[in-house]
């Protein structure tokens, strides 16, 4: 931590705006985006943060991503609806199902939107909890826009780290937030020890030929990545991927393109959000006394030997907002030199000249 820099969040969405504005986003689109991708490093979720810019920049250079999308609606119901996202930034086109979602739930009770021709759109705890301020239980899922992990038992990636995430609104406690990958680590966390030179623990990744586990992030590409919870992840994984993909008309199992790879093919990632309106079944003030009388019996709950706290999902969440959001976010020096080196070719400001 002693040889990380705390940026503050002002400069690094600026940074961000700035960077996606040159790659031809139009500034409304762009300030979506950067918004999107720089909660991610507010909320902990640093793997989908600003440490994915420059895969992003690559992707909008070569074309793979449209930099002018229009995201449409193709089929609306009640209660439902599918849009294209013309090949945008995964980020504009789920803020732009969330929204849709909460307008659909506002009127039938509950929204599903389901999404085409996307992209990878970062933290899945993003979109999720985008449907708090609207009082409504938020359901996200997504196809990985890469496949690193096999059925279970398998030795070949046929399937995502396929994310869900639920957010349900409180009282006065924090709002529950589960993000999860459906792998034991997700792939950008692999990433960041690649990059920072830890090893992986046993457990997150397995050679594909012998079983054996790998613990050097550099030979990821030899391996699997492990489903959490054995068969149970496994089938996590495959149910999310079907609905997020095959559903919606989306890429899934053999038909994923791995967006991390050069090339110019379109990834057709495949997505959904869910929100359901609480009112529709309790009251709102009365659910949510109930979440925060539930949520400190959590809290209360006898520990076992050696643990310090118990805690439910959304409670560091939340503190690690309020922190990074007056305190700036830390970064690794080899992330800010490799965001210089990418901003010097687009004439915008290194972020360095931006960090405290």
């Amino acid at each position: 931590m002693s040889e990380q820099r705390r940026v503050p969040v002002a400069a690094m969405l600026a940074f961000t705006h700035e960077v996606l504005i040159a790659c031809g986003l139009p500034e409304a689109d762009a300030g979506v985006v950067a918004n999107a991708v720089i909660e991610a490093d507010l909320v902990g979720a640093d793997a989908h943060g600003i440490f994915r810019l420059p895969q992003y920049v690559r992707n909008l250079q070569s074309g793979r991503i449209s930099a002018k999308a229009k995201v449409a609606i193709l089929q609306r119901g009640p209660a439902t609806a599918l849009i294209d996202g013309d090949n945008g930034m995964g980020h504009l086109v789920m803020t732009f199902a969330a929204n849709l979602a909460a307008e659909l739930a506002r009127d039938s009770g509950i929204g599903w939107v389901g999404a085409r021709r996307s992209n990878h759109a970062g933290a899945a705890g993003v979109y999720a909890a985008m449907l708090l301020a609207h009082g409504m239980v938020g359901i996200y899922a997504a196809v990985s826009s890469a496949n690193h992990m096999a059925p279970w038992g398998g030795a070949e990636a046929l399937m995502g780290t396929n994310p869900i995430a639920f957010a349900i609104p409180a009282g006065n406690e924090a709002p529950v937030v589960l993000d999860i990958a459906t792998s034991v680590a997700s792939f950008g966390t692999i990433r960041t020890h690649a990059l920072s030179g830890a090893p992986l623990p046993e457990g997150w990744v397995v050679d594909r030929k012998t079983g054996a586990p790998i613990t050097d992030a550099k030979r990821v590409a030899e391996g699997v990545l492990q489903p959490i919870g054995g068969y149970k992840g496994s089938g996590l994984a495959l149910m999310s991927g079907l609905l997020a993909g095959v559903l919606n008309g989306a890429a899934f199992g053999r038909d994923v393109i791995d967006f991390t790879t050069p090339g110019t093919q379109q990834c057709n990632t495949g997505q959904f959000i869910i929100a359901l309106d609480v009112k529709r079944f309790i009251p709102l003030e009365i659910f949510a006394a109930e979440m925060d009388r539930h949520l400190r019996d959590v809290r209360a709950c006898a520990r076992l030997p050696g643990v310090d706290a118990i805690r439910y999902p959304g409670e560091e969440r939340q503190r690690r907002k309020a922190e990074r959001s007056k305190s700036g976010v830390m970064l690794a020096p080899g992330l800010i030199k490799q965001l210089d080196e990418m901003a010097a070719g687009m004439k915008v400001a290194p972020l360095s000249a931006r960090a405290r």
